[in-house]
């Protein structure tokens, strides 16, 4: 029996890979086991290879594993290119129909030829020959086929019963066909019995836009795109039931600015892109920065630049959301590392655009939005709702025709807020410098005036996790930093050199700008290295680190910008490699 493995079904985008990925690892976590997916797609509507790898465990796992266990197959194209990546003992199971067969190159793995599409025809259409692969799965792990029942009954009950029943069959057929080949011949893929306990299982992006509507949100402008759609279309069907709406813009301009405009008369509003749709908004976060207006703005990082690699993971977008804009403003960037924390960072985003009265964005990448995870139960006691120096209630009178002061200069550098509407709080909204009512001023005292104010805001920040520390003591061989969904390899590579007799500390940053460098700080003192992994070409996250930091002889960067996300070995490697290279034994 084992602890964990990792299943991976491919073949043609629109041959339903995704349902089939879809019902079995709904069925595994409702038994109690630890996911973690991750599904590669072409940027097209239908054909083109993709495949779902989803590691099972009965631990928690936040990252994609080095090797596979099982690949299941819908065409020769799936094994020809995952084939690499079967341990010694894989099993491959395939359609019969397409005559599969391993490269001369693979010799330590096994074939098994399951006639999917003949099964599923027999009992009445080739479309349940994914039903048919799900059952073989289940015999390979040793897994009762009743297990797949309520996910079944969830999905095709609307059909009517029979239609559940032909899908139950396919999947009873597919395991007793697989069966009757292995025999015996499998009891090393057979899973430890999971602990039986009722978790989630969620992208990221559907954590995020929960987190919206439990932190108040009840607007969204957006422009689909991918990576970041399924916030949209979560909130599409959630949000009307909370008296909130979305609106499909025209394009990212009209998105950003919307959103703008609902904050200032005060309705909590989000909008969400990736790294095309964030170019366009750059000129209305200016605005929001100079206006002084709360709005948060999610970007799911994907591959770059202009449309890129539109369906592949990337983390290059990081100096772009802090100083992106032109002139200088006021700005807050977060970046989640999980699934939880992309739900309560979400509802602290709209906290802090209120309280501190700037652009909020939310960085994640295409592993952390569209990668699922089980995820424990969210705490919605957890949840809290600041809206800063928003005023309540009835304003001071003042002399007639004098207009309010929403821009006074302030010693925490945040004003007093207002909506439209407010009895004595008529002042001015504009795009351009302005004094403390709002008014158009070109005069270089006031100009002074308003820029610090505005900058000096966000230097008193409070963030309750700035940065996710995993260690034992400051001092270590190796420092790892990281941002995002890199955190689950880094915590596998740290295990690993912990077993090789190598120090090693973890600060992942959860909070990028302003940068928490107080906190950060001892851990790089204390460090012999500082090794940094990003999924871009030009480190961008070690770069903000020597600027705030400096230590610059220390710093060292493991980068991968090929579209696919680190594997814990690749980060394990590269950073014993650099330790060994420092003069370490």
């Amino acid at each position: 029996m084992v602890q964990q493995l990792s299943w991976k079904v491919g073949g043609q985008q629109g041959e339903g890979i995704e349902s089939t990925g879809e019902i079995f690892s709904t069925a595994l976590n409702r038994l109690g086991y630890y996911l973690y997916g991750y599904r590669h797609f072409s940027s097209r509507i239908k054909g083109g290879h993709t495949n779902n790898k989803i590691r099972v465990s009965t631990t928690q796992v936040r990252s994609v594993s080095d090797d596979l266990d099982i690949l299941v197959a819908f065409d020769q194209e799936t094994i020809d290119v995952n084939v690499h990546e079967l341990r010694v003992g894989g099993v491959v199971i395939a359609d019969a129909k397409f005559n599969p067969s391993l490269p001369e190159t693979c010799t330590t793995a096994t074939l098994y030829a399951v006639p999917f599409t003949e099964i599923a025809t027999e009992l009445g259409t080739s479309l349940m020959k994914n039903m048919v692969a799900v059952g073989a799965s289940s015999a390979v792990l040793h897994i009762d086929t009743e297990v797949f029942e309520e996910v079944v009954l969830e999905i095709f009950g609307k059909k009517g019963q029979k239609v559940v029943q032909k899908n139950m069959e396919a999947i009873k057929k597919g395991a007793d066909y697989i069966r009757e080949q292995l025999g015996e011949q499998l009891e090393t893929m057979k899973l430890d019995p999971a602990d039986g306990k009722k978790r989630m299982f969620m992208i990221g992006n559907d954590a995020i836009a929960l987190g919206a509507l439990a932190g108040g949100a009840r607007f969204m402008p957006a422009y689909p795109i991918t990576p970041a759609s399924e916030i949209m279309e979560y909130l599409i069907k959630k949000l009307p039931q909370f008296g909130g709406t979305v609106i499909q813009t025209e394009d990212e301009i009209a998105a950003c600015t919307m959103a703008i405009g609902a904050n200032y008369a005060g309705v909590r509003a989000l909008t969400a892109s990736a790294g095309p749709g964030l170019s366009l908004m750059m000129e209305s976060i200016g605005l929001a920065g100079i206006t002084e207006q709360p709005v948060v703005i999610i970007d799911t990082q994907r591959g770059g630049p202009s449309t890129g690699l539109p369906t592949k993971q990337e983390q290059s977008d990081l100096m772009a959301m802090i100083y992106g804009t032109h002139g200088e403003i006021p700005k807050i960037v977060m970046a989640p590392s999980t699934v939880e924390e992309a739900f309560y960072d979400t509802i602290e985003a709209f906290n802090l655009a209120e309280e501190y009265q700037c652009p909020v964005i939310m960085l994640t990448d295409l592993q952390l939005s569209l990668g699922k995870q089980s995820v424990e139960p969210l705490d919605y006691s957890r949840v809290e709702i600041r809206r800063g120096k928003l005023q309540q209630g009835e304003l001071e009178e003042r002399e007639e025709k004098q207009y309010y002061k929403r821009y006074r200069v302030t010693e925490d550098g945040v004003s007093p807020r207002v909506i439209p509407g407010m009895k004595h709080g008529i002042h001015h909204v504009t795009g351009v410098e302005h004094d403390e009512t709002g008014k158009p001023s070109e005069s270089p005292v006031n100009r002074d005036d308003q820029m610090n104010k505005r900058l000096r805001k966000t230097k008193g920040i409070r963030f309750n996790t700035p940065i996710h520390v995993h260690s034992h003591e400051k001092e270590s061989d190796i420092l790892f930093v990281g941002f995002n969904s890199t955190r689950g390899v880094i915590e596998e590579a740290m295990e690993r050199l912990d077993q090789d007799g190598i120090k090693v500390n973890h600060a992942h940053i959860r909070l990028i700008h302003p940068f928490p460098a107080d906190e950060l700080l001892p851990y790089v003192q204390g460090a012999k290295k500082v090794v940094v992994v990003e999924n871009n070409a030009t480190g961008q996250l070690a770069n903000i680190l020597k600027m705030n930091i400096a230590s610059h002889d220390k710093i060292q960067s493991v980068l991968k910008y090929d579209g696919n996300p680190f594997l814990p070995q690749e980060v394990y490697a590269k950073s014993k490699e650099m330790f060994v290279l420092n003069g370490n034994v």
